[in-house]
């Protein structure tokens, strides 16, 4: 399906810009959102599954309830079974674009970003955190908690940093700042009341979706999660592309990770 050409306005200020035709209808949308939801989960079971048979010691006598329960606290499995549900989903998400017709690097903004817009996005980022880690301080929380048992578990703590650091935010991001909110924000296309109504709402969305899937954490980080995602929903629409959320969230992820690991060392 065509896509329309950037309006001047659009064009000048590199913001994103949506199809006059959506890709998906409003019902469609609704599928896919609880649809790639539950294809999230299951590509994270398949992974570890598959990891799981293949690196535990005692994977070949194991139930499968073994395998995932043994596997979701052994860091090397953890971090193989992140690669493998990056694969699926990444051909998954194509999958579904290419057979609606969409053009993939336009509908998931895989497209250059400005300098300035990029600095001016990871100044905010930084200002998040700052803040975020003082109220974590103050009301004596540890959100990494979860790390404990894969760090202690894993053959190579490199493979679990370039799992969680690099891996995960790639596919988290084309799932959420990507396809989910492309398929809400062009569903208002054609609405007369803001140019920006459907980002509003796709970001909202998504952000909400994203947050309440960490099942890892409390209601504290889920809510610091939810302004995280409403950040990288901001740097997609303010930049045009889903680069610059994808960098934003490696380098979110690298920190907690750098500031994790200086802790146990």
């Amino acid at each position: 399906m065509s896509m329309r050409m950037p309006n001047k306005r659009a064009a000048e200020n590199n913001t994103v810009v949506i199809s006059s035709q959506p890709l998906f209808t409003r019902l469609g949308t609704l599928l896919l959102i609880v649809g790639m939801v539950v294809v999230f989960f299951i590509s994270q079971l398949i992974g570890i599954y598959i990891a799981g048979k293949l690196i535990l010691p005692t994977a070949e006598s194991a139930t499968v309830g073994d395998i995932f329960f043994f596997g979701s606290n052994d860091g090397t499995v953890v971090s193989i079974s992140i690669m493998i549900g990056c694969v699926l989903l990444v051909a998954i998400s194509s999958l579904i674009i290419r057979m609606r017709g969409g053009n993939l690097k336009q509908y998931l903004a895989l497209t250059p970003f400005s300098l300035a817009v990029g600095m001016g996005m990871i100044g905010l980022l930084l200002i998040f955190m700052i803040g975020s880690q003082a109220l974590t301080y103050l009301l004596d929380k540890s959100p990494l908690a979860f790390v404990d048992p894969l760090y202690q578990s894993v053959s190579s703590v490199w493979l679990l940093v370039f799992a969680m650091v690099i891996v995960a935010p790639i596919y988290e991001e084309l799932i959420f700042r990507g396809i989910l909110w492309s398929a809400l924000a062009e569903q208002f296309a054609a609405s007369s009341d803001t140019e920006y109504r459907g980002a509003i709402v796709a970001s909202l969305v998504t952000s909400l979706i994203f947050a309440v899937i960490h099942l890892q954490y409390g209601i504290y980080e889920i809510s610091t999660i939810v302004v995280l995602a409403l950040i990288f929903c901001y740097a997609r629409i303010k930049s045009g592309s889903l680069i610059l959320p994808m960098l934003l969230h490696i380098i979110n992820n690298g920190a907690a990770m750098w500031q994790y690991l200086v802790q146990v060392a």
